[in-house]
């Protein structure tokens, strides 16, 4: 039976552990030739460039060849082929298939109609598993820990595909607590929340940035997308409501580690970036590890 991941809860706790560890066996040793004599396919219908490029990188790092568009313009959906034609011919020709769509569920869809493995690059504001996953490698290897994180996360939590599949990634540890700081046309969708209600964790929303993230953990900021909104009048309203600058780090926790999924436009200023608390460089690099994790995982490769 064929493993996807299209949403991080189709793995299970014991996934991700599993995960972390192949993750820290490819930062020690990221060329592996695990891929070797193996095609995958990298379909970007929505512009990349940290999730595309790392799992280039991690798939070149495993000895894979790499076959597909970064662009839709250059593929047959432009001459009106659907999705389920090109995912058909596709996995013809790929051993894996990588795909980043702007449609909700669309890799799910690709995954019914696919002979192989597919990962789900991001499909609108829906989920970003293979991201969630580089985030909870972040999370222990500065913290030592996945459980009683204390977690803000910061900005656009609306249509935030990263923070929504993080927090259900974060609830099947132990105690974790949630503060969600966005302005109310961006808060965290209900669903989410009435998760975290049932499961009887804690978590917290403001409005205000303020110094409230002295309690935090982890600062996951997020940039406010402008290609979510269908009125630009809202978006210019609140394009610039959070910049978390380094004059606000004074009085943090000394083990906080600012992290963001980039990329960022003004939501972290400059002065941020010399200050050891920040850590979304880092982040980014992690990134090819937790992706040949996750490809090694999903194809039986370890």
């Amino acid at each position: 039976m064929k493993k996807d991941l299209i949403s991080i809860t189709d793995f299970s706790k014991e996934e991700y552990l599993r995960i972390m560890n192949l993750a820290s066996d490819f930062e020690k040793n990221p060329n592996q030739d695990l891929l070797k004599g193996k095609v995958v396919a990298s379909l970007f219908f929505e512009p990349s460039t940290r999730t595309r490029l790392s799992f280039e990188t991690a798939i070149s790092r495993l000895g894979g060849r790499i076959v597909g568009f970064a662009d839709p313009g250059s593929s047959s959906a432009t001459k009106g082929e659907t999705l389920h034609d090109t995912i058909k011919m596709v996995s013809n020709y790929a051993d894996l298939i990588v795909m980043r769509h702007p449609l909700e569920g669309a890799a799910r869809y690709a995954a019914e109609v696919s002979s192989v493995p597919v990962i789900n690059a991001g499909d609108g504001a829906n989920q970003h598993p293979t991201q969630t996953l580089l985030d909870l490698y972040s999370i222990l290897k500065t913290q030592g820990t996945l459980d009683n994180i204390n977690i803000f996360m910061v900005g656009d939590l609306k249509y935030g595909r990263t923070v929504h599949s993080l927090l259900q990634a974060l609830s099947q540890f132990e105690n974790p607590v949630f503060n969600f700081i966005a302005p109310k046309i961006l808060q965290m969708p209900a669903i989410y929340k009435m998760a975290l209600k049932q499961k009887g964790i804690k978590y917290y929303e403001h409005e205000e940035f303020t110094d409230i993230i002295k309690e935090a953990d982890i600062i996951y900021m997020t940039r406010v997308q402008k290609e979510r909104f269908s009125d630009p009048i809202e978006y210019e309203k609140v394009k610039n409501i959070y910049i978390l600058r380094n004059s606000m780090l004074e009085n943090t926790k000394p083990n906080v580690k600012i992290l963001h999924p980039l990329p960022r436009v003004n939501e972290i200023h400059t002065d941020v970036d010399a200050n050891e608390k920040a850590y979304y460089f880092d982040q980014a690099r992690n990134g090819i590890y937790a992706r040949e994790a996750i490809i090694a995982h999903t194809m039986n490769l370890k």
